[in-house]
C-alpha cells in the first residue's frame, strides 16, 4: 500500500511541477491566465459503504487545475492603434471561420481585406454601422475598418459663438472690405463646397447704432450668389440686441432670402455659387469651379452672439462641411468606440468592440492561443458593449500582461521539488523495510 500512495505523491508533485513551469514559461505571455494545481486525498470504502476509525487513506489525487481570472498588469503607450486591453470583467468574442473563441489578448491588427484580426487570424467580434452611420448594437459582426477616402461634403450648417463690443463708436462710413474704419470687427470661417475646395465666409460687424449692427457678408471676398459681380455687394442684415446684450430674433422672413435673423438664431446664407478667381496681370477674373453650394444654403446659428464690455471676436466655430480625407489614425475610447481620424481633420465612428462575460469562467476549457471555448460548465456567453452591465471598460495602445505572479511560481517550484523528494522518501523506505523482511525469511 505505502508503494501505491509514495507513487500518487510523486504523480501529484509532478502535476505541481507542470503547472508551476506552464505558468513561469507563460510569464510574459500577454492576456494569459495562471493556472493552479489542486489535490484531494483518497480514502478507499468498506463494502458497505463506511470507513473505519483506522482506516488509512490510500494517497492522493488531481481534483483539478484551476485557472486564477485575475486581472493583469497593463502596458499603456504600445504605440499601435490596435491594441487593446479589458479593465475589468470580460472577453473579446474571436470568429474562426464560425467557431467562436474569447480571448484577453488584445493585440489586434487588420488583414488584406480590413478586418480587425489577433495573430491567429481570428475575425474581432464588435458591431458596425447601419444605414444612418450609428452604431448598431445588438447585431454582432466581424470588425472591418473602411479605408475607403471620405467623401467631400459641402457645408449646409455653421455655429459661431461671438461677442461684439457694446463701448466701439458708432461707424457711419459706407463699408469697404478694404477699409478697416468701415467695420468694427471681421470673422472669417472656412467653409466647403460639394468637392470639398475650401472656401472663406467673411463676415464684417460695423456698430451702427445703440445695441444696432450691420454684418456684411461675403465669400471669398466676393458676392456670394455671383462671385462675377462688380463692384463687390455683400449680403447684409441688421443684428439688434437688448438691454442685456442678448440677440434680437425675428420671425423668419417670407419673401426676401438672407435678410434678418431668424426665431431660432439663425441666418440663411442663400444662392451661394462657388468660384475660383484667375488673376491675369492686374486683372483678376471669378469663375464658376465646376462645384456647387449646398443646395438648401448655408444656415449659420448666431444665437451665442452676444454684445458685452469685452474683446470683440469669436471664442468658437464649428461647420458641417469637409474635403475628402484619408484614415490617418484610429483609435479606441473606453467604450470600445473605434474612431478613425483623417487626413482632413475630421473623426467619425466606424464600428464599436463588444465584450463577452459568462456566468462561470472556471467552466471555459483552455483552446491554446490565449484562447478559451464555451461550455455547459461556462454557461451561456452574454455579450455588450463595454461599460454596460458587468462588463468592464477597454483601454486603447495598451495590452493585459500574464497574471502570472513569478515569485510565487518560484516558492510552488520549491514546494513541489520537496513533495517529490518526500514522496520518493516513502517509496524508498517502505523498499527498504521490504527487503528487510525478505532477508528475515
Amino acid at each position: 500500500m505505502s508503494f501505491n500512495i509514495g507513487l500518487t505523491g510523486l504523480y501529484a508533485a509532478n502535476k505541481s511541477l507542470d503547472v508551476a513551469g506552464n505558468n513561469i514559461a507563460n510569464v510574459a505571455t500577454v492576456g494569459f491566465k495562471s493556472s493552479r494545481a489542486e489535490f484531494a486525498d483518497q480514502y478507499s470504502n468498506s463494502i458497505r459503504g463506511t470507513s473505519g476509525s483506522s482506516n488509512v487513506g490510500s494517497g492522493v489525487y488531481t481534483s483539478t487545475v484551476s485557472q486564477q481570472f485575475t486581472q493583469g498588469a497593463l502596458t499603456t503607450g504600445t504605440g499601435r492603434d490596435l491594441d487593446l486591453a479589458i479593465n475589468g470583467n470580460g472577453f473579446f468574442m474571436m470568429s474562426n471561420n464560425g467557431e467562436k473563441l474569447y480571448t484577453r489578448a488584445g493585440s489586434f491588427h487588420t488583414d488584406s481585406a480590413g478586418y480587425v484580426v489577433d495573430n491567429s487570424g481570428n475575425n474581432l467580434q464588435g458591431y458596425s454601422l447601419d444605414g444612418s452611420g450609428n452604431v448598431a448594437a445588438g447585431v454582432l459582426t466581424d470588425l472591418r475598418v473602411d479605408s475607403s477616402n471620405m467623401a467631400a461634403k459641402a457645408t449646409s450648417t455653421m455655429k459661431i459663438e461671438s461677442n461684439l463690443d457694446s463701448t466701439k463708436p458708432i461707424i457711419t462710413a459706407a463699408f469697404d472690405p478694404n477699409d478697416v474704419t468701415t467695420y468694427t470687427t471681421p470673422l472669417h470661417t472656412p467653409i466647403y463646397d460639394s468637392q470639398g475646395n475650401s472656401h472663406t465666409l467673411d463676415q464684417y460687424f460695423a456698430k451702427t447704432g445703440t445695441n444696432s449692427w450691420t454684418m456684411y457678408s461675403l465669400i471669398d471676398g466676393r458676392n456670394i450668389s455671383n462671385p462675377g459681380t462688380t463692384p463687390v455687394v455683400p449680403d447684409q442684415t441688421t443684428i439688434t440686441f437688448d438691454s442685456y446684450g442678448k440677440l434680437v430674433t425675428t420671425p423668419a422672413p417670407t419673401s426676401t432670402p438672407n435678410v434678418g435673423i431668424n426665431a431660432d438664431g439663425t441666418y440663411q446664407i442663400q444662392n451661394w455659387t462657388p468660384a475660383t478667381s484667375t488673376t491675369v496681370g492686374s486683372t483678376t477674373t471669378w469663375t464658376s469651379n465646376g462645384a456647387v453650394g449646398n443646395t438648401g444654403g448655408i444656415k449659420l446659428d448666431m444665437l451665442a452672439t452676444t454684445q458685452n464690455n469685452a474683446t470683440s471676436g469669436a471664442s468658437a466655430k464649428s461647420q458641417n462641411g469637409n474635403a475628402v480625407g484619408q484614415i490617418s489614425a484610429m483609435n479606441v475610447d473606453s467604450s470600445g468606440n473605434l474612431f478613425a481620424t483623417y487626413t482632413n481633420g475630421q473623426s467619425k465612428v466606424i464600428g464599436q468592440v463588444s465584450l463577452t462575460s459568462f456566468a462561470n469562467v472556471q467552466g471555459l476549457a483552455p483552446a491554446g492561443g490565449t484562447a478559451w471555448r464555451e461550455t455547459f460548465a461556462s454557461g451561456v456567453p452574454v455579450s455588450g458593449s463595454p461599460q454596460t452591465g458587468t462588463l468592464g471598460n477597454l483601454t486603447g495602445s495598451a495590452l493585459e500582461e500574464s497574471n502570472v505572479d513569478l515569485t510565487g511560481e518560484l516558492v510552488n517550484l520549491i514546494k513541489a521539488q520537496s513533495n517529490y523528494q518526500a514522496n520518493a522518501k516513502t517509496i524508498s523506505t517502505q523498499s527498504t523495510i521490504m527487503q528487510t523482511t525478505i532477508q528475515m525469511t
